[in-house]
C-alpha cells in the first residue's frame, strides 16, 4: 500500500494552484487512471509521487508520501535528454536488475513487447529509435527492476496496436497497484477500475479533483447523469424563484399603491393594517432570500475544447488525385536498412486514411516522404503535423508569437481568442512553448493547421496527447474536416471513427485492411 496525503501543487511562475489538498490510497489490485485536460497537473503529480525533486524547479508543494516497503517503477512521458544520447545497450546495462535477468526471461519480455531479443544489445542511440520503440525500451527496463507499484505516464504513446494489447493485459493482470495516465480511451476502458479526475474551473482559477472507485465508462456515464439531474433541479428551482419573486413584487406594489392612495380619514385604521401587511411581505422576502442561499448550484465542469478545422474552401473534388505514390524501396534515413518494398498509395478527393504497423516498420519515414511531396505541390494546400512537435515548434517562442505571421494587432487578438477557446489562460499564452504540456503543444499545432486554410493534412499520431475527454471532440473535428487526411495512428477509436481506409505497412508494402468498425478488430 502507498498513500499520499493533503498534496497541494502551485506553479512558481504564475502562482496558480493546480492541485489542492489531494489525498489518495492505493492498494494491491488498484488500477487507477488519472484523467483531465492538458496542463492540469497530471504529469507533475506523477513526478512528485516518484521523486519530489523532479518538480522543484517549477512547482511549490506540500504534502506527504507514505510508502510501506513498496518499490516504485516510473515511466516518464518523455525520455530525459541525457538518456537519449545513450545506446540501447548502455541504457539497459545501467540497470543492475537487467544484468541479473536470464536470456530466457529477456526473450520472453522481448516477445511480449514485439521486438527481437537482440533489441536489448543494439548499438543504436536511444534518440534514433521510433517513438514506440523508445516507449517499449523504457517499459522493459522498468519491468526488469521488479517494482511493486507502477507509475506510468502515457505508456500507450506511439506503441503499435499489438503492443497496446500486451499493455492492456499487463496492466489488467498486474498483482500490485498501478497508477497511470493515458489518452487511449480503449486502454482506459479495458483496464482502469478507479478514476482520478483533475479539473481547472473558472478560467483555471479553481482546481477540483474527483476520485471514483468505478471503471472509466461507468464514471463518465454516472457523472453525465448526475450533472444532468443537478442542472434540471437547479433550473427548476430558478423557475420557481422567478415566479415567486414576481408574486412578491406585485404584492409590494399593490400594498405600496394602496398606502400612497388612502385618504386622510382612513390613514389611522387602514394605514396600520397596510403597514403590517407590508412588513409581513418584507419578512417573507427575507425568508425567501435565506432559502435562496441553499438553492442547488448549477453544475460546474471543465468544458472540452472546441474549434473548427477547415471550411468549404478546404473541400477537394472527388475526382482529383491527391496522392499517386510508388516507392520501390523504403529505407531508413541513413540508408542502412530496408524497411519496406513496393510501397504504393493512392488517395483521391477528400478521403481520410490511416496507416498502422509495428514500431520501427517505417510509418514515420513514409509519411515524411509523403509530406515532402505534398508540401511542394502548388495545386494543393498541405500542412504537416509531426510526431515530434519540436521539429516545427519554436520552443522559446510563446504560442501567440509562434502563430502570429503578420504582427498585426487584430491578428494577435484573434489568436488569443482562439487560444482561449482551447482553454489557455492569459498567462499560458505568454509562456514559452517549452513550458507547455504535450497536449498544449499539440493544440498550438492544430490551431496552426486550422488557420492555414489547408485542404490536405498529413498527421503523425494526431491524437496522442489529447485527454480522453477531448478525444471525442478532436475525432469529430477531424472527421468533419472537408479536405483529405493522411495519418499514422495507433489510436483505435481514431482509426474506427475518422478513417475511411486503413492500411498496414509491412515489409512487402502497404496492405489494405477492411474499414474498422470496432476498435478490437484493428489487429
Amino acid at each position: 500500500m502507498f498513500q499520499i496525503k493533503n498534496v497541494t501543487l502551485t506553479h512558481k511562475k504564475d502562482l496558480r494552484t493546480i492541485l489542492q489538498d489531494f489525498s489518495l490510497v492505493l492498494n494491491a489490485g488498484d488500477r487507477a487512471v488519472m484523467i483531465g485536460e492538458e496542463g492540469n497537473g497530471k504529469s507533475s503529480l506523477m513526478k512528485w509521487i516518484y521523486d519530489p525533486e523532479l518538480v522543484d524547479d517549477y512547482l511549490e508543494w506540500k504534502g506527504e508520501r507514505i510508502f510501506s516497503g513498496e518499490k516504485l517503477g516510473y515511466l516518464p512521458q518523455e525520455l530525459p535528454e541525457t538518456e537519449k544520447e545513450k545506446t540501447v545497450c548502455e541504457y539497459f546495462c545501467e540497470s543492475a536488475d537487467f544484468l541479473d535477468k536470464t536470456p530466457k526471461e529477456l526473450a520472453k519480455m522481448a516477445l511480449d513487447c514485439n521486438v527481437e531479443p537482440e533489441f536489448f544489445y543494439r548499438e543504436q542511440k536511444m534518440k534514433t529509435l521510433s517513438g514506440g520503440e523508445r516507449v517499449k525500451a523504457q517499459m522493459m527496463r522498468v519491468l526488469c527492476e521488479s517494482p511493486t507499484i507502477l507509475l506510468l505516464d502515457e505508456p500507450s504513446n506511439d506503441i503499435d496496436i499489438e503492443t497496446l494489447e500486451w499493455m492492456e493485459k499487463m496492466i489488467g493482470s498486474w498483482p500490485y497497484a498501478v497508477l497511470f495516465i493515458s489518452h487511449d480511451e480503449t486502454l482506459i476502458e479495458r483496464t482502469a477500475n478507479r478514476v482520478i479526475h483533475f479539473e481547472q474551473l473558472r478560467r483555471k482559477t479553481v482546481c477540483r479533483h474527483t476520485v471514483a472507485n468505478v471503471p472509466y465508462r461507468q464514471y463518465v456515464e454516472e457523472r453525465l447523469n448526475r450533472f444532468e439531474k443537478q442542472e434540471q433541479l437547479a433550473l427548476g428551482e430558478r423557475r420557481e424563484k422567478k415566479i415567486r419573486d414576481e408574486k412578491i413584487r406585485r404584492m409590494e406594489q399593490s400594498v405600496g399603491s394602496k398606502l400612497d392612495n388612502i385618504s386622510h380619514a382612513e390613514r389611522d385604521a387602514i394605514g396600520r393594517l397596510l403597514k403590517k401587511k407590508m412588513k409581513a411581505v418584507k419578512s417573507l422576502e427575507h425568508r425567501f432570500e435565506r432559502e435562496d442561499a441553499e438553492m442547488t448550484e448549477m453544475p460546474e465542469q471543465e468544458e472540452a475544447i472546441f474549434f473548427k478545422l477547415g471550411d468549404k474552401d478546404s473541400a477537394i473534388p472527388s475526382g482529383k488525385w491527391v496522392v499517386q505514390c510508388e516507392i520501390p524501396t523504403l529505407s531508413t534515413v541513413d540508408g542502412s536498412r530496408v524497411l519496406a518494398e513496393h510501397v504504393e498509395l493512392k488517395l483521391r478527393g477528400s478521403e481520410k486514411i490511416g496507416i498502422i504497423g509495428n514500431n520501427g516498420c517505417g510509418k514515420t519515414t513514409l509519411i515524411v516522404k509523403l509530406a515532402e511531396e505534398l508540401l511542394a505541390r502548388e495545386d494543393l494546400r498541405a500542412e504537416y503535423m509531426p510526431q515530434d512537435y519540436e521539429k516545427l515548434l519554436d520552443m522559446d517562442a510563446t504560442p501567440v508569437d509562434y502563430l502570429d505571421t503578420t504582427g498585426d494587432k487584430e491578428e494577435r487578438t484573434r489568436i488569443r481568442t482562439y487560444l482561449g477557446a482551447l482553454k489557455y489562460t492569459a498567462n499560458e499564452m505568454d509562456h514559452p512553448i517549452r513550458e507547455l504540456s504535450g497536449g498544449q503543444k499539440a493544440k498550438v499545432l492544430l490551431l496552426k493547421l486550422s488557420m492555414s486554410g489547408a485542404n490536405v493534412l498529413i498527421l503523425d499520431e494526431p491524437t496522442r496527447n489529447f485527454s480522453p475527454l477531448s478525444g471525442p471532440v478532436i475525432r469529430r473535428m477531424l472527421r468533419d474536416f472537408p479536405g483529405a487526411i493522411i495519418s499514422v495512428s495507433h489510436d483505435r477509436k481514431y482509426l474506427s471513427e475518422v478513417c475511411d481506409k486503413v492500411y498496414r505497412l509491412t515489409k512487402e508494402g502497404l496492405r489494405d485492411i477492411p474499414r474498422v468498425q470496432e476498435a478490437e478488430n484493428m489487429v
